[in-house]
């Protein structure tokens, strides 16, 4: 490949939130002059849809999902399996790297880079043997994988193996953060010594480190702490904050209304109905692509939506496969006759970036995924944190503790809030006295985010920055 269009293979994590913000950064490097072919198995293919649309010059790889015992047959994506399903497709993912060394080994003009997924650290060791270069694209932030990276180091371990609540700290980070054992990364919690899936997880997150390189969806503003230290932790600065990576086209609404999923109601309706709404005076009420509440969760999270008494809208999950379907996911029969015409339900998926543009909306009760988190920035919508596992502890944390644009409204995947406090806050955060603070905190975020994405901001210059390393790297490699 020439000097000006260097090959790049993406490859993303077949989950929702991982996948659609490497797609939209992937159109951005395709604005950028370099040549892309993307991997994914056949049922993810979909998901490119609207990418392939706008960008006819990317390749694809399509390559047949391995078979595992835990994934249910047909399920190639974990959006569709339980938050245990994760471990699963990290390891079977990595059965991909035979095929993937005999594709480039026939390849004509193989790519001179991967860039992959955090969880697919399995793409380093290829690299290395292909003599090619390996970085990584987090959808998380920085704050978060530096927790990750001291995890998987050092190995920490409890004093008392049955103490959910024990603290780990890591003094080594700014602003010491430290979390209760419960609160840790759910891949590192469930770590097996000796264990085959298990190490290959644990070499997975080592490659990451030993890679070229690490892409954030993140800010300077945001993180900056942060990234300066991953800088000196890793011992070279390349780290790229290119964030909020946002999506091509973000101002249409039919290109916004699908990005892979389906819904309830569509979403020419869910605006309409906004639109008849005060300005700020809507919660939104979202727990991401992953997350699925027990009907006890959500009889307590009803019972609160309806003593608020504020307007809003709930965008819930149904049980997945591998849930109990008894147990997960299901709306209480006298909920939605109650709130109508105060509240709209939407089931399975929601136009989420859309919803939070609207002025209706007031305030958005999160798990605090860190999609969600750079969207409601974006639109300047201040939070109630809900975060329930992965990276949302640690974001709840910098949004609550370090940013003040959010207050904690619950935290735990399995913890039942109690619905009179739920009530509360509910109300407080379109109502109540602090509310203009955090407003004009997001506002603050939202300037110096917007800014740093057009010409002359820090993302715009790391993007640009990003994209001379991989022309100069790709002429230094013989493929």
């Amino acid at each position: 490949m020439s000097e000006n269009h260097p090959h790049v293979l993406i490859l993303p994590y077949p989950a929702q939130g991982h996948m659609l913000p490497l797609l939209d950064f992937t159109h951005q490097l395709v604005n950028n002059g370099v040549a892309i072919t993307i991997l994914v198995t056949p049922k993810n293919l979909p998901i490119l849809d609207h990418l392939l649309s706008r960008n006819p010059s990317i390749k694809t790889l399509v390559l047949p999902f391995p078979s595992h015992p835990s994934i249910p047959a047909g399920v190639e994506n974990v959006k569709d399996l339980p938050a245990s399903g994760f471990r699963s497709m990290m390891y079977n993912l990595g059965k991909l790297r035979d095929p993937i060394l005999e594709w480039f080994r026939n390849h004509p003009s193989p790519p001179s880079t991967i860039i992959s997924d955090m969880l697919l650290g399995f793409t380093h060791e290829i690299a290395t043997q292909l003599g090619i270069r390996r970085y990584v694209f987090s959808p998380s932030g920085a704050l978060f994988l530096s927790v990750v990276y001291s995890l998987w180091r050092e190995m920490p371990k409890r004093k008392n193996p049955n103490d959910e609540n024990e603290y780990f700290h890591f003094p080594n980070i700014p602003n010491s953060p430290k979390f209760p054992f419960w609160q840790l990364s759910p891949i590192y919690r469930s770590h097996v010594e000796g264990d085959p899936s298990s190490e290959f997880i644990r070499e997975c997150y080592l490659a990451n480190i030993a890679s070229d390189g690490i892409v954030f969806n993140t800010f300077m503003e945001l993180e900056n702490v942060y990234l300066d230290h991953l800088m000196k932790d890793l011992g070279h600065n390349r780290v790229w904050s290119v964030g909020p990576v946002l999506p091509p086209g973000e101002d249409d609404v039919s290109g916004q209304s699908n990005r892979g999923c389906s819904s309830s109601v569509l979403t020419s309706e869910i605006l309409a109905w906004l639109d008849k709404c005060e300005d700020h005076s809507v919660v939104y009420v979202c727990f991401g692509s992953q997350a699925v509440l027990t009907n006890k969760q959500m009889e307590e999270l009803a019972i609160a939506l309806d003593k608020s008494g504020v307007k809003f809208i709930l965008s819930a999950k149904r049980a997945l496969k591998g849930h109990a379907s008894n147990d997960y996911g299901v709306i209480p029969s006298w909920f939605e006759e109650k709130v109508a015409g105060r509240g709209l339900v939407v089931r399975d998926w929601s136009p989420q970036v859309l919803i939070l543009k609207h002025q209706a909306i007031g305030a958005f009760l999160t798990h605090c995924g860190w999609n969600s988190t750079l969207e409601s920035l974006i639109a300047c919508v201040p939070m109630l944190t809900w975060p329930m596992g992965a990276d949302q502890f640690a974001n709840a944390n910098l949004l609550v503790d370090e940013h003040e644009v959010a207050i904690r409204a619950c935290e735990g995947a399995q913890t039942v809030p109690n619905s009179d406090e739920l009530a509360k806050l509910l109300a407080e955060a379109v109502q109540g006295n602090n509310v203009e603070e955090r407003r004009l905190r997001a506002s603050e975020l939202r300037k110096v985010a917007i800014n740093g994405i057009k010409e002359g901001g820090n993302s715009f210059k790391d993007l640009a920055a990003f994209v001379k390393h991989l022309r100069e790297e790709a002429t230094k490699i013989e493929v």
